[in-house]
This record gives C-alpha cells, structure tokens and sequence, in this order.
C-alpha cells in the first residue's frame, strides 16, 4: 500500500516550492474528476489542485497517484496527497470493523506496511478513527513526520489516501487532516453511483 519512490517526485516537490502549475488538471463536466485505470475509480479534486502525470503510476490494475496545488495562486493548502489504488477485490478489507482495522495497523506488521521502508519501527500509531465510509489513521513516520492517511473502499478496490508536506514548507497535522477529509469526500462525491 505504501506509494514506491519516483524519480519525479523530487520534480513536485520543487514545483510545489516554486508554486509553478501542475500538469494535467482535468475538468469534466465543471466537476473536478480525473479517471484512473480506465475509469474504475473516479479521482475526486477539491478545488485548486490538480494531478501530475508524469509522476503518477498505472500497471494495469493498480495505480499511485500524485496531487497538489494547481499554482502558487491557488488558495489551496500547500501539500503532496498521494493516492494508492488497489487491485480489484482489495476493498474487502474494509469489511472488518474499525476496530478491527485500527488493531491491525497497531501491529508491527500493520505498522510496516505503512512504512516508507518497511520497518515498523519507523512509524508510530497515534490514533484511528472512522469517518463516513473512511478509516483515517494519526500516524508519527520517522521519515515523513506527524501525517493522516486514510482508506476507503471505492468501486471494490482500496484507495489509500495520504497528505504530507516536504521539509521546506511543512503540513501541520491538523491541515493535513482538512487536506484529507478534502480528498476523501472529493472521492467519494466522485465514485457515488458505485
């Protein structure tokens, strides 16, 4: 579940410093919507950002893809979200209780596959909560510092979604729970007649 490394991610990082546009924002219909893997999950946009192409990911059927401001015009929240979307049949997981779930990413296993590296011992569990359809999860990385990631089940596959800042303009924790609550209505608005 964990997004691998691009070689362009150190491209959006400096856009996002820069504030230059992002590519590829797409708008259908006035909705801010992108398709993802041929159209089996609709990626909802909160107004002011946009996707970046070339440093997003599709296999044919999975799909990691990277978010962020439109341009340093934008009243959006500075910040990165990550999107990971799973195979088909992924989101059965969600069919086990928040409690469940939260019990399971306590774990040294759950925590190393929230890992960037893979080492549990890089990443600390502060809380999980439910919201709507979402798990959303308070997480300390060694790496990446305080962030909240969510999953959601969404047209049978698990999407994961994670918003962080980069280490010249930081995300405080509380903007980026705003930022992902954004993003998971955004997907769920998106997704409704799945």
């Amino acid at each position: 579940m964990t997004p691998p490394s691009f070689s362009c991610l150190p491209r959006l990082v400096a856009l996002l410093l820069t504030g230059l546009a992002l590519t590829a924002c797409q708008v259908a219909g006035g909705a801010r919507q992108a398709p993802i893997l041929g159209g089996a999950v609709t990626m909802g946009l909160p107004a002011g950002y946009c996707i970046d192409r070339s440093a997003s990911r599709e296999t044919a059927e999975t799909a990691v893809v990277i978010m962020g401001r439109c341009n340093s015009a934008a009243s959006a929240v500075p910040a990165i979200v990550t999107a990971t979307v799973g195979r088909p049949g992924s989101a059965g997981v969600m069919t086990a209780s928040p409690a469940q779930l939260a019990a399971f990413f306590a774990t040294a296993e759950g925590r190393a596959t929230l890992s960037r590296d893979g080492k549990a011992r890089d990443v600390r569990l502060i809380s999980a909560l439910t919201s709507g359809n979402a798990l959303l999860l308070h997480l300390v990385d060694r790496k990446q510092g305080e962030y909240w990631r969510a999953f959601v089940g969404t047209g049978g596959r698990l999407v994961s979604i994670s918003a962080s800042g980069t280490p010249g303009i930081p995300l405080a924790p509380e903007a980026g729970r705003q930022v992902l609550d954004a993003f998971v209505a955004a997907l769920s608005s998106a997704n409704a007649s799945r």
